[in-house]
């Protein structure tokens, strides 16, 4: 039996024949017979005959021929990325000599009868400083500040903020060192509590002095709710935290700020106070990414001859910028040569090489022989015999990095007073590598693109490769009264990994800024003059459903209530539901009789009674009057956000 052989182009002489009548009426309307005829039509159908002729004898072209040909134009794989993810290595007690975690410091989830552990490795050093509280200053809003330290050392209680609080009020507390990527414990104990506000929802802001400025401290836990009771406050420090002075004390310092409330937010009546006050270091945090680095691997020795080429040992390499650190030993010793796409802009003196990421082989440039006779040299040639060694390069990567936050808890390295590690964020950024049905299928956009964009396809072709860890890009045309004339909006939906129990959180769907700047800058080089370029995320409009079912008779209700609320955030959801599964698409309404079909379809439902849709905004939580029907602009993407499901069960 052969081999099935692929079907290129499966167009016949009579659909070519179909589309060019088509096409006729929509570029000529007064050529009106279309009849056999007519010559026009004769003349149709022989360029329809000459292109079956020309279509069959591409289906006959073998699968080699057509990678080759894929090659030829310049089509390569696209390397895997990895996931990286914030990594917070917390201490077995506070410490007053600081723990250092070198680079490669490796952690991992746990692993499972099913799943291997998914390692991750540290991109940079942390050194986790320990410190202590040295003094303590109050100001009040537009004030000079007061140094209250000695009356702390003596037990007093001081009034945080003034008598009656502004916002624009503050404490701020000095470390006796800076702790950069460091969480610090703030131990604080009151003997009056600051009346009126909600201890859940204070209206404080905690900030660290850095060298841009102050700059918002995580929260990891706030035990006094706000300054109300005695407790103990875990803040995470920005990198960046720096000594500074403030008065006549030199200190690495934070502070406690009262901001403007929010609306319905309560506020305070009267100043917590402090009675006494003790801070230390008790962990770190670091970045980690999802890849095994390779150091120092041997590659060969040089031919001396122009496009050698080698290979490494690992491959896919993971498409790091860049993402090969290759070195040659030359006369003065090892020297750097750099990675380009393409030797086109290259010299013979530039010590330029080329990598295919996915198969691992290195090329060094070419000698071409110009239509004079003479010879050109494309990139340098090292020195025959030279020993060639990659310095760097990373290898894995892939979708198996994006976990969810806290899926870390294993330290695979023995550190010296690290008692646990985890990720408070989710890790994202890893994509699998190109495989060759998917450059098959990217090659035409390739070839129409041509690396400038003209199209809205264009754009989104463009955006993806200067993203490619994006879950969804979407390019429509701006509005003028809001972009102006000739305005292209490009909107980025990032990878966003579901928290334990399948939820996402709104801010995992807000794309960072250094993103939204990559994909900016990409399609700033590449789109056409006079063209306006607006990229940045969709609007997400909250969808809340309010729903009655009832349940079959010896169901358990809340295991029901539980599927029906699993089968809600999977449908309205702006990554993988709507009805193919591939996330919910732009602009399109949500109506409730196919949330009733969804529910319907939940095991133990018998009948769905009611449902009704409340729109929603995310941000506040407040939720709109209900309806049947939720209408959605282009530009605009749903987000489950808190449904309520009602089961009703066999009351027997």
């Amino acid at each position: 039996m052969a081999l099935p052989s692929p079907n290129l182009d499966d167009r016949r002489f009579q659909q070519f024949v179909d589309d060019a009548k088509r096409y006729i009426q929509q570029r000529a309307p007064e050529w009106t017979d279309h009849n056999v005829s007519d010559p026009g039509v004769t003349l149709v159908e022989t360029v329809a005959h000459m292109a079956d002729q020309v279509v069959y004898r591409l289906n006959r072209v073998p699968e080699k021929n057509h990678l080759a040909f894929l090659d030829l134009i310049g089509i390569t794989l696209f390397p895997p990325s990895a996931a990286r993810t914030d990594i917070t290595f917390w201490l077995s007690a506070p410490l007053d000599e600081a723990v250092r975690l070198p680079v490669g410091t490796e952690v991992a989830t746990s692993r499972t009868e099913s799943e291997e552990a998914v390692v991750f490795a540290t991109e940079r050093e942390l050194n986790v400083v320990s410190c202590e509280l040295s003094y303590l200053v109050v100001q009040q809003s537009g004030k000079a500040i007061v140094d209250r330290t000695s009356d702390l050392a003596e037990g007093k209680d001081l009034l945080c903020f003034s008598e009656s609080p502004a916002p624009g009020d503050c404490v701020l507390l000095g470390l006796s060192a800076a702790v950069p990527h460091c969480a610090v414990a703030l131990t604080i104990d009151s003997r009056v509590d600051g009346v009126g506000v909600d201890p859940r929802q204070p209206p404080l802001v905690w900030e660290a002095w850095t060298e841009d400025g102050w700059t918002v401290c995580e929260v990891d836990r706030d035990g006094t709710g706000g300054l109300n009771r005695p407790g103990e406050v875990v803040l995470h420090i920005p990198g960046g935290h720096t000594l500074s002075r403030t008065g006549r004390r030199e200190a690495g310092w934070l502070r406690c700020r009262v901001t403007d409330p929010l609306p319905d937010q309560p506020f305070y009546t009267t100043s917590p106070t402090i009675r006494s006050a003790e801070a230390f270091t008790i962990g770190g945090t670091t970045g980690a990414i999802h890849a095994e680095t390779v150091r120092d691997e041997a590659l060969g020795e040089s031919t001396g001859l122009p496009g050698q080429r080698l290979r490494l040992a690992g491959a896919p390499v993971v498409g790091d910028v860049p993402p090969l650190h290759l070195q040659v030993v030359e006369d003065d010793g090892w020297t750097d040569w750099d990675v380009v796409p393409h030797f086109a802009a290259s010299g013979p003196d530039d010590r330029h090489l080329t990598l295919d990421a996915a198969t691992g082989e290195i090329a060094f440039g070419p000698s071409v022989r110009e239509p004079d006779g003479t010879l050109r040299q494309y990139g340098a040639v090292p020195p025959k015999g030279a020993v060639i060694r990659a310095r760097q390069y990373r290898i894995g990567g892939g979708r198996a990095g994006n976990i969810a936050r806290g899926a870390v808890q294993v330290l695979r390295n023995s550190v010296p007073y690290v008692s646990e590690v985890t990720n408070r964020e989710a890790a994202r950024g890893g994509v699998d590598g190109e495989t060759v049905a998917e450059a098959k299928a990217r090659a035409p956009i390739t070839l129409r693109a041509q690396d400038r964009a003209v199209t809205l396809r264009d754009y989104e072709e463009l955006a993806r490769r200067a993203a490619p860890e994006t879950a969804r890009i979407t390019c429509l045309a701006g509005d003028e009264e809001e972009y102006g004339a000739h305005a292209v909006r490009v909107l980025v939906v990032p990878q966003a990994v579901p928290d334990p129990g399948g939820r996402l959180r709104f801010e995992q769907l807000v794309p960072g800024d250094a993103l939204l700047d990559r994909i900016t800058r990409y399609l700033d080089d590449r789109r056409l003059i006079g063209t306006r370029l607006a990229v940045g995320p969709p609007y997400y409009q909250g969808i809340t459903v309010v729903a009655t079912v009832h349940a079959f008779r010896g169901t358990d209700t809340d295991r029901v209530r539980r599927q029906a609320h699993d089968a809600l955030y999977r449908h309205l959801d702006p990554l993988t539901g709507g009805a193919l599964g591939k996330g919910w698409p732009f602009g399109r309404p949500v109506q409730a009789g196919e949330i009733f079909a969804v529910l319907q379809r939940v095991p133990g439902v018998e009948l769905v009674d009611e449902v009704l849709l409340h729109p929603a905004d995310p941000l506040t939580g407040k939720r709109g009057d209900p309806t049947e029907r939720i209408d959605l602009e282009p530009p605009s993407l749903v987000f489950s956000f808190d449904h309520r499901v009602r089961v009703v069960g066999d009351a027997s």
